[in-house]
């Protein structure tokens, strides 16, 4: 048994060798990848565990923070259900919407397809998009949809879609819906663009009839690694979802009624300082996003079977 791990461990090690010019150029990315995502993740984890305010050192209290957060913190539970909703309807609707938009997309000719995705990625890269809808759901009647329905004569008074709860969710599911179209959305289209079309005449001599089969058989497992990037992104996107909500709605919203768990973070990290309970919450969401990643994968791995 010793013997076997030990011969195991010197051929990795030739074949590090053997590839040595290979995880020379690694080296920068990883180096990188290690100063920045894991350690700085791993020392969260551990800081969630401590009493730390960035003055003092670091003080052990093992789950006080994270009894803390779901038996006395109010605020954060609201978060956890915002934010839980959002990933539930934006996640996996902005998915399925940038995938078919970029397959109606990609049926285009070459001028009008790249227009199209200029168009849709548009808002993803514009930082002022979002004030372009504080100004559409405005709380007076200068605002757009205010106006327009008091105009006609739908409404008798000014909607306050910015600071009533009955709205405020409805609000933030459409422009986060609008926003969508990013990374994955382009990914989407790459990756359509990469596939064989030798593939579909394959497919058509093997009995594929529709466009429908075309897509479940040939094009999605095409593209199955475009699709579990941008499944990657769209989880990112979802649960990460915290500034949007500030620029909208403001901080704090009318009751916290559209806080969300990065929000939350923002607080107990960026003005209270209290970083072992900020790194409780990021933990948490860190979990979260694991978690739905690793089912969105098993998903995945039926693509096509």
């Amino acid at each position: 048994m010793a013997s076997g791990v030990v011969h195991n461990k010197r051929t990795l090690w030739q074949q590090i060798v053997r590839n040595r010019s290979c995880y020379f150029f690694m080296s920068g990315y990883l180096i990188v990848f290690l100063l920045f995502t894991v350690i700085p993740v791993l020392a969260a984890i551990v800081l969630g565990f401590t009493n730390f305010n960035l003055v003092q050192s670091p003080g052990f209290v093992g789950l006080d923070n994270y009894v803390n957060l779901f038996l006395n913190d109010d605020v954060f539970l609201i978060g956890l259900k915002n934010t839980l909703i959002l990933a539930a309807v934006t996640g996996p609707v902005g998915y399925i919407l940038s995938l078919a938009l970029a397959w109606m997309i990609n049926e285009l000719p070459p001028k009008p397809r790249a227009f199209l995705t200029l168009l849709f990625y548009a808002p993803a890269i514009s930082g002022g998009a979002a004030y372009v809808w504080t100004i559409i759901f405005n709380n007076d009647t200068n605002g757009y949809l205010n106006s327009f329905l008091y105009n006609f004569g739908l409404v008798d008074s000014a909607v306050q879609w910015l600071s009533d709860e009955r709205y405020m969710m409805a609000v933030a599911v459409i422009v986060t819906l609008w926003m969508s179209m990013g990374t994955g959305f382009l990914s989407f289209i790459a990756g359509l663009q990469g596939v064989d079309k030798s593939m579909y005449e394959a497919g058509a001599m093997d009995g594929i009839r529709n466009r429908y089969q075309e897509l479940w058989y040939i094009t999605l497992p095409a593209i199955k690694p475009q699709l579990l990037f941008g499944a990657v992104i769209s989880i990112a996107s979802s649960f990460g979802i915290g500034e949007l909500m500030t620029q909208l709605f403001g901080y704090p919203s009318n009751n916290y009624a559209m806080h969300t768990i990065v929000l939350h973070i923002q607080d107990y990290g960026g003005a209270r300082f209290e970083m072992g309970y900020a790194c409780a919450v990021a933990t948490v969401l860190f979990v979260m996003m694991i978690v739905t990643n690793s089912v969105i994968q098993k998903l995945l791995r039926k693509v096509g079977s």
